[in-house]
């Protein structure tokens, strides 16, 4: 007679939107204690919560919505330090394969963060004010980064609902203002070859004589800006344009690895695959008008550019926050890919892009220093809502 299977483990979990991204957030002390290490514990427990991987790429059997926008984790805890009120780790979960990416942030689920510290208790009483507004001091662990988010206060409670929309979220809610400061990603220079516009070698699959040009910035997260005439595209491309053209796909992976190996994030090109997460592609255009997913008419006079963005290699249906972060600060650097579609000239503060679904502004300060390009800090506005609080509950073998 087979042993009787144990009880799943029951682990207390808010399930959470934050801007067009959704995930599973936790308390750091919630995890069983040989999760509470990073590791490959850990990572096998938020993997099976999930659901992946998952050869059916459905996500069927765990809280996963089988997108790399739904396919996110989230723990938090209590800063240590004075400066912050909670550090904020994030991990991008594969569909297909047992990995979790753990070297970048997820700008969207940033704007989670706040809401969902405050709910945990994490951020201190005599900060909260009845009625108002609280800011929420953020350190992103992936990135050691401080962001601030600043939550309205209702009675003593976050406020969730509200008139601000969101293109790429169905309901208004209430905003949530998100202060990205010294968004250049990691400790090296924003722009890792020094230069605002690079030759990159690519094959000859990608680009028409194995070369097309490419800004590679470090900002939000690291991004590889081409221009879409380079790739044969408009610009205004939805997702099933992308998505559903494997070929397509193929390239922009070959794209982003070659990307990858010129900024020195990985080594060899095969490294590529085990960083999924980051870089991020991304092709840019001058404005165009055309018609959002959600059928809504983007007119290219309420526009500066128009950008499409990949995000765990599919065309992400919006915009990833952290690629938001590193558009705004591209465009704030006169001559980058970014800054040219939008019509060039000197440092702006601002930019709307247009995205697959709908448009998004964003803004940016970024300055020389000693030869050098800095951003400051970046700036945009995102909504965020509890969806599900309580205990999520996966089979015990996993920590087995």
């Amino acid at each position: 007679m087979s042993a009787p299977f144990a009880p799943q483990l029951r682990i207390p979990a808010i399930y959470m939107r934050g801007g067009t991204s959704k995930g599973v957030f936790f308390r750091l002390e919630d995890l069983p204690e040989a999760a509470q290490a990073p590791g490959p514990t850990r990572d096998a427990l938020l993997m099976r919560i999930v659901g992946s991987p998952d050869p059916y790429a459905k996500h069927t059997d765990g809280m996963g919505g089988a997108t790399s926008s739904t396919s996110k984790v989230v723990i938090l805890c209590k800063s240590e330090s004075p400066d912050h009120d909670v550090d904020y780790l994030f991990g991008q979960v594969a569909l297909d394969r047992p990995f979790i990416d753990w070297s970048g942030n997820c700008g969207n689920l940033s704007a989670a963060v706040g809401p969902c510290a405050l709910e945990l208790g994490l951020v201190d009483p005599e900060r909260i004010p009845q009625n108002g507004e609280v800011e929420v001091r953020i350190w992103q662990a992936n990135i050691a980064k401080t962001i601030i988010g600043r939550v309205a206060i209702t009675n003593g409670q976050v406020q969730e609902t509200g008139d601000f929309e969101l293109d790429g979220v169905t309901f208004p809610a209430a905003e949530v203002a998100l202060a990205f400061q010294d968004p250049a990603d990691g400790e090296g220079s924003m722009f890792p070859t020094g230069a605002v516009v690079d030759e990159l070698e690519v094959t000859e699959e990608v680009a028409v004589g194995g070369r097309i040009r490419a800004t590679l910035i470090n900002a939000g997260i690291p991004t590889i800006f081409v221009n879409a005439q380079d790739l044969g595209y408009s610009g205004t491309e939805l997702q099933d344009d992308i998505n559903s053209d494997p070929g397509a796909l193929a390239r922009f992976e070959t794209l982003r690895a070659h990307g990858a190996l010129r900024m020195g994030l990985i080594s060899r090109l095969d490294e590529a695959a085990s960083r999924q997460h980051t870089p991020k592609v991304a092709f840019v255009a001058p404005p165009k008008s055309y018609t959002a997913s959600s059928g809504k008419e983007i007119d290219a006079t309420s526009i500066d550019l128009v950008v499409r963005a990949l995000s765990m290699g599919k065309l992400h249906h919006a915009m990833m926050g952290t690629a938001a972060v590193a558009i705004g600060v591209a465009a704030a650097v006169p001559g980058t890919l970014v800054n040219l579609a939008a019509g060039g000239g000197e440092t702006r503060t601002s930019v709307v892009f247009g995205h697959p679904s709908g448009t998004l502004r964003v803004g940016a300060r970024a300055e020389q220093a000693d030869g050098r390009w800095v951003a400051t800090e970046a700036t945009m506005s995102r909504s965020a809502r509890i969806l599900m609080e309580g205990k999520v509950r996966v089979p015990a073998e996993v920590l087995a």
